[in-house]
């Protein structure tokens, strides 16, 4: 039995919760919540050996006794299953297949044109070589996903990639699997017959009650709720309940309206929301709609968010804020969801690629965004030049991932939430002009660390939302 002073620390990182509490974690995730008083006393080895946080400690891997080697094996193994899937290398493919919208909306992230231009259609030849390179990925699930614009608009496109892709799967034998991102507004019986026939997912938009999601979603006629509405009850009547999932994006108008958003969520039958906040590109920039509100307004818009899924949760119905869901599953479990924005390294090209529609390669969906503002700093590559070999040894993305690496990172390394964060390269070379940012004034580090310590703060004072929360973590 160990006594008084006779323990090793193993290395962690600490912040500050309140003036009593600190949250403690290591380089794999795991973590603590304990007292000023406790944290002085592990620090200067006065811990007691008979305490339960002595044991909590222990257990967790932020203390070691004298020939506990196993502890630092068991640190090993965490890290190298925390990264194993990086060696899978790029899953998701997107198909940028027109820029052609029928909505206008204030805040699109990609510079929309309008209907009738096909010069912002891709063409049968470059899908071709498209998926020349998405066969060239070594990772046995293939995702493909068809953006625009409206996808819907260039449909026969799809069509061919679709089948061109199965064709080709025959002999590969991947894990493949199509989504369309669409408003849903130009959906029709052939084009819900085709994607039963493939199993085609859907993903879509809703902004909130009918009068919010008109007025930042607006088209001609005025009626993206009504079409959004009739379209997601034909989807779900052919494809399936769970075929159709939707996001929002939180405008200036959206910010008193949290309540409203999540009911109208539940009126059409979703089971969470992904309360997110605007991209600081295309037409975002141009209408000012970006710079309408500071991280401040939305971490209070999103923390009543918060409080009311959690109480709905309370009275019985499961609801899943998801990007909290995304967050806990890396805090509360082994896993980590892939979602590109907060990888580590940098989800761009390791996890993600991106093919314009006028055959440029991107690293990253926000790497195209940035593009359609005249900045083409992470183009990788262009489908009529470049070789696989040529798209992902392209020094811009080798450099981007190497800067992105958070463990080695200038402030990101001392940081205690580095574990549970991304570095997104892209975002901080927009807002600030280089990869890695100046992180006190980073708005993505000032928003992850808000929503970090809120789900922190709810379970050290609700045992209820710890239990509600790991449902959501186990779901995600």
């Amino acid at each position: 039995m160990a006594t008084q002073g006779q323990y090793q620390l193993l290395p962690f990182r600490f912040e500050p919760l309140d003036d009593n509490n600190v949250v403690i974690t290591n380089f794999v995730g795991e973590f603590a919540l304990i007292s000023r008083e406790e944290l002085r006393a592990t620090v200067n080895k006065r811990l007691d050996p008979d305490s339960k946080t002595y044991s909590m400690l222990r257990s967790r891997h932020f203390i070691k006794e004298a020939g506990d080697e196993a502890s630092v094996e068991l640190l090993g193994l965490k890290t190298r299953t925390k990264y194993s899937k990086l060696r899978n290398f790029t899953n998701l493919h997107i198909f940028v297949i027109t820029l052609r919208c029928d909505h206008s909306c204030p805040y699109c992230q990609v510079s929309r044109q309008s209907e009738n231009k096909a010069a912002f259609d891709m063409t049968i030849d470059m899908a071709e070589k498209a998926l020349a390179i998405v066969f060239r990925s070594p990772n046995p699930a293939i995702k493909i996903e068809f953006q625009g614009g409206e996808p819907l608009l260039n449909f026969d496109l799809v069509k061919y990639i679709v089948n061109r892709a199965k064709e080709i799967n025959e002999t590969q034998q991947r894990n493949l699997q199509f989504v369309i991102t669409s408003t849903l507004s130009l959906i029709t019986d052939e084009i819900l017959a085709f994607c039963k026939l493939h199993k085609i997912y859907l993903s879509t938009s809703l902004d909130g009650p009918e009068d919010l999601h008109n007025r930042n979603r607006p088209r001609p006629g005025r009626d993206s709720h009504a079409r959004f509405v009739e379209g997601l009850e034909r989807a779900r009547s052919v494809l399936g309940y769970d075929a159709v999932s939707a996001l929002m994006t939180t405008s200036p108008a959206s910010l008193t309206r949290v309540r409203d958003i999540v009911d109208e969520y539940i009126k059409h039958g979703f089971d969470g929301v992904f309360l997110r906040h605007l991209s600081p590109y295309g037409f975002a920039i141009k209408t000012k709609t970006y710079g309408a509100y500071n991280v401040d307004r939305w971490l209070k818009f999103y923390q009543e968010g918060l409080d009311y899924i959690i109480e709905i949760n309370k009275r019985g119905t499961h609801f899943t804020e998801q990007f909290a869901a995304l967050l806990l599953t890396k805090m509360l479990t082994s896993d980590d969801p892939g979602f590109v924005d907060l990888m580590n390294p940098s989800g761009a090209g390791i996890a993600a690629v991106v093919f314009n529609y006028d055959g440029d390669i991107y690293a990253s969906d926000e790497s195209r965004m940035l593009r359609e503002m005249g900045d083409t700093t992470f183009k990788i590559g262009n489908l009529a030049t470049s070789s696989y070999e040529d798209v992902f040894t392209n020094e811009v993305l080798l450099s981007a991932l190497e800067d992105s690496f958070t463990l080695s990172a200038p402030m990101c390394s001392d940081c205690a939430f580095e574990p549970w964060c991304g570095a997104d390269p892209v975002f901080h070379h927009a807002m600030h002009g280089d990869v890695l940012g100046r992180k006190p004034e980073s708005e993505f580090c000032k928003r992850t660390m808000g929503v970090v310590k809120l789900l922190l703060e709810y379970m050290r004072s609700d045992p209820e939302v710890k239990t509600i929360f790991m449902k959501w973590a186990n779901r995600c």
